[in-house]
């Protein structure tokens, strides 16, 4: 744990929060300026600054409970569809560097666009790609 950091102390119940799961590795809470109705972070007890940082184990762990909340927020809250998000880096639009997947459970008209615009790179660039990061 960090000491300045607020989602550690959120992550380990010394700030109040919204929790809807918790167990001794994770806590997941509502996010208080949701992009859509049961926008959730799923937030390790342990500080990591980024997904870098993040052991293997605890991202695997991260996954198991993005898989147990998905399946709560359709059956429970009717959502079409769902969103995982997780920035690294100031550029990529992380603004909180304690790590965190956003849980965005999507709804018809919920009014969100969360994506990007395809590139349309060439086939020579997309095999010097291949080779610079396949093993």
């Amino acid at each position: 744990m960090k000491d300045n950091c607020i989602f550690c102390k959120i992550a380990n119940g010394e700030i109040p929060s919204k929790t809807l799961y918790e167990d001794e590795n994770f806590r997941v809470i509502l996010d208080l300026g949701p992009a859509t109705r049961g926008h959730a972070l799923i937030l390790p007890k342990e500080h990591y600054a980024n997904l870098y940082e993040l052991p293997e184990e605890a991202a695997c762990g991260v996954m198991r409970v993005a898989k147990k909340m998905a399946e709560k927020m359709r059956d429970r809250l009717g959502c079409e569809g769902l969103n995982l998000v997780q920035n690294n880096g100031d550029l990529a639009g992380q603004t909180v560097f304690h790590f965190h997947m956003h849980m965005i459970p999507r709804y018809p008209a919920d009014g969100q666009k969360i994506g990007w615009k395809p590139g349309e790179p060439k086939e020579e660039e997309l095999e010097e790609i291949r080779k610079i990061l396949a093993d």
